[in-house]
């Protein structure tokens, strides 16, 4: 396995990136309908095309198994492939953000409890919480931050 960092976002590449992300959210976001991934799908790949530093995590077949999105310090988004999960490779790419882009802050759906456990230990910490995630949906959010 090795850590990539995304120059080039290609088309096939933002396809694979979907389909680690929808795995993902279906093995860890359990609070959403298929109906609800489905609307949110929609507009990943943008997000994906659009966040400023993208780092993924390749299999030794060459397809995609993990990806991050970094903006202005801020982690926006992780996904793992399920099959996987706990295998170190969040760790590997949350360590990789906080060194190569100052990661400090991030997000997390209160709902997503293995998520949130898995942040503080890292040594990210709540330090907000809200009622609604940033669409506006009834799904709360912590913000954690790291002080490392």
């Amino acid at each position: 396995m090795r850590i990539i960092e995304v120059k080039e976002r290609t088309l096939a590449l933002m396809q694979q990136l979907l389909e680690v992300w929808e795995q993902s959210v279906k093995a860890t976001h359990l609070f959403l309908s298929s109906d609800e991934i489905e609307k949110i799908k929609e507009y990943v790949p943008d997000a994906i095309s659009k966040i400023k530093h993208l780092v993924m995590i390749k299999n030794e077949e060459d397809n995609p198994v993990a990806f991050m999105g970094v903006e202005a310090e801020m982690l926006e988004m992780l996904f793992i492939m399920p099959e996987q999960r706990g295998n170190g490779l969040g760790k590997c790419l949350l360590l990789y953000g906080m060194e190569h882009f100052g990661v400090r802050k991030l997000t997390v759906n209160e709902q997503n409890p293995q998520a949130k456990g898995f942040y503080e230990h890292m040594g990210f910490q709540v330090y907000k919480r809200t009622d609604f995630d940033e669409q506006g949906n009834a799904y709360p959010l912590f913000y954690m931050s790291c002080q490392n």
